[in-house]
């Protein structure tokens, strides 16, 4: 069974921010054990720019009292004008964690599923298109996956773009018959284990099997390098992709969520 403080490891890695800092609790709230770690990357995706509470247990947030912890985190973004948000992940651990949030009135956003697969019985493969693989994304690549999923412009893609670099990985491209770019996928590869990121399909080609191809390349390509398993991430509102995933073998793991804590009105000076 994989652990899970090891797959939020390999989730962090395969999407690692650009910026990090290690709070540990005890030294600001006594009582309190295990660590934060404070991620910031320009703002660009909440993956990378959300507090991760790394080495929780049922036992060590039983301490209610995280006031000083908060504190320090919301101040550290602060000083990087971005707002404080934690990735919660949701099992019994972020008990405590997710009670304070609640009396704090943390907002809860984005319900992501986390899904997982072995390595046995992969898809057949890519018969029928030819699927393009590299080790670094190309500038069709980038456009394609940030016309689906991006979230600004130019300066923002150039921010996700190091974000992407910073972990090994293989990209995938599928075309149609006239060569153009239909779907892409990426597959972080972390200590042996292959992460399926930034799926995307262009609106013009949805429904016709081009992110299936895609999703079976990096499988397939990923099994021809040895990895143990495969894990990805999809938002509990996008049921369509979770029914793509389904078929194609991966299975429900868990679960995460962000929390944003409420923004704050600056005084008007009258």
């Amino acid at each position: 069974m994989l652990d899970q403080a090891f797959l939020e490891s390999l989730m962090d890695r395969a999407w690692p921010a650009l910026e990090r800092e290690d709070l540990d609790l005890e030294d600001l709230d006594p009582g309190n054990t295990g660590g934060w770690v404070l991620r910031a990357s320009e703002g660009v995706t909440q993956r990378a720019n959300s507090v991760w509470p790394r080495n929780l247990d049922g036992g060590s947030m039983g301490n209610p009292d995280m006031s000083r912890s908060i504190r320090a985190a919301a101040e550290w973004y602060r000083l990087r004008r971005l707002p404080l948000i934690f990735q919660v992940f949701g099992d019994s651990r972020s008990a405590a964690l997710n009670a304070v949030l609640d009396t704090q009135r943390f907002t809860r956003q984005s319900e992501t599923r986390i899904m997982v697969r072995g390595v046995d019985e992969l898809p057949v493969g890519t018969s029928g298109r030819h699927v393009d693989i590299s080790d670094e994304p190309s500038d069709e690549w980038l456009r394609l996956w940030w016309s689906v999923d991006g979230r600004g412009g130019d300066a923002e893609l150039s921010v996700a773009h190091k974000i992407l670099l910073a972990c090994p990985a293989l990209y995938a491209t599928v075309r149609d018959d006239d060569g153009v770019p239909a779907a892409v996928g990426r597959l972080a590869l972390v200590d042996g284990w292959g992460g399926i990121y930034s799926m995307a399909t262009s609106a013009g080609h949805r429904r016709r099997g081009f992110g299936t191809k895609v999703l079976d390349a990096l499988l397939n390509a990923g099994a021809e390098r040895n990895l143990q398993g495969f894990w990805l991430l999809v938002t509990e509102a996008n049921r369509g992709a979770q029914s793509l995933y389904s078929q194609a073998g991966f299975t429900d793991y868990g679960s995460y969520l962000y929390r944003q804590a409420p923004l704050r009105r600056a005084s008007s000076g009258c």
